[in-house]
């Protein structure tokens, strides 16, 4: 599913025009968005939790040459799912 078959479940399953459901998609990304940029947890019941981890600064090795690479520290965004999204997705290589 791309963001385009999402407005378009939202129009069709609401009074929406297909402009609405686009503001309302981009209103709740923008919204995620922006949690995530402040440092904040964003847990959706039943889907999942959106959040942001801190990686410390670390040396890392170039394999080819062996040379010592200075990483400095950063972000990254991750998200979990929930026990319900874990349920309904087929296990795969166990």
């Amino acid at each position: 599913m791309v963001r385009a078959d999402l407005v378009r479940k939202i129009k069709e399953n609401t009074v929406l025009t297909a402009k609405d459901a686009d503001k309302v998609v981009d209103m709740v990304f923008n919204s995620i968005k922006e949690a995530m940029i402040k440092g904040e947890r964003i847990e959706l019941r039943g889907l999942g939790t959106f959040g942001v981890k801190q990686h410390a600064a670390r040396i890392a090795r170039n394999l080819k040459t062996g040379e010592a690479i200075p990483l400095a520290p950063r972000r990254v965004p991750f998200f979990k799912p929930g026990k319900e999204l874990k349920s309904i997705t087929p296990i795969v290589n166990q």
